[in-house]
């Protein structure tokens, strides 16, 4: 921003430019337009940030955010039980979900494993896998991890650490194409590499 912006403005438009995807000439629009809001809508707005991160937690099964004791995937008994599938993020499970043709369960593991950015599998949702498959009934795993190396790197330690334990472990056929990321995927191209997923 400019030398003559106010520093609150700065700073604002600072918090936009730190998420994901937004660069500092969207930020700096998007402090603008909440300048430009009535007051309530400004509160209005702070207060939907402040109920998402006060009211959503994790479900205690797959890891998926909910605001609910379970999500609703979990709690739907017309749901595969036998098979689930392997996401890094949220984001995932809802871009699968827009393809209408997945009926299992989902894991979320909320990152994967990258060396050079310090994440270990101990830090992911993997413990919490291994107990799901021990009680039992589980007899796929798909790996649906992005087709990066990190992605690939998660989705090879799983299947070994999985396997033994007797689930079948597949992947996403690779109708995904390499460095791609499942959230921007279509639902076409999500959908075909959910039917041709392959065994590990």
């Amino acid at each position: 921003m400019d030398n003559f912006s106010a520093l609150p403005l700065v700073v604002l438009a600072e918090k936009f430019a730190a998420l994901p995807g937004i660069g500092m000439k969207t930020a700096q629009r998007l402090a603008y337009s909440v300048m430009e809001m009535p007051e309530e809508q400004v509160h209005e707005f702070a207060e939907a940030i402040l109920n998402a991160k006060h009211q959503i937690h994790d479900c205690p099964i797959c890891q998926n955010l909910t605001e609910q004791k379970i999500c609703t995937i979990c709690g739907n008994a017309k749901r595969d039980r036998s098979t689930i599938c392997v996401v890094e993020g949220p984001k995932d499970v809802a871009a699968i979900e827009r393809t209408h043709e997945y009926q299992g369960l989902y894991h979320v593991l909320h990152g994967l494993i990258s060396p050079l950015d310090g994440i270990g599998a101990d830090q992911l949702r993997i413990a919490q896998l291994l107990s799901r498959i021990q009680e039992g009934g589980v007899e796929e795993l798909i790996m649906a991890t992005n087709p990066s190396v990190e992605g690939e790197a998660t989705a090879m330690y799983l299947s070994r650490l999985c396997k033994p334990l007797g689930v079948r472990v597949t992947r996403l056929a690779f109708g995904l194409p390499v460095g791609g990321v499942i959230e921007y995927t279509d639902e076409v191209t999500l959908n075909r590499a959910l039917v041709n997923r392959s065994e590990m």
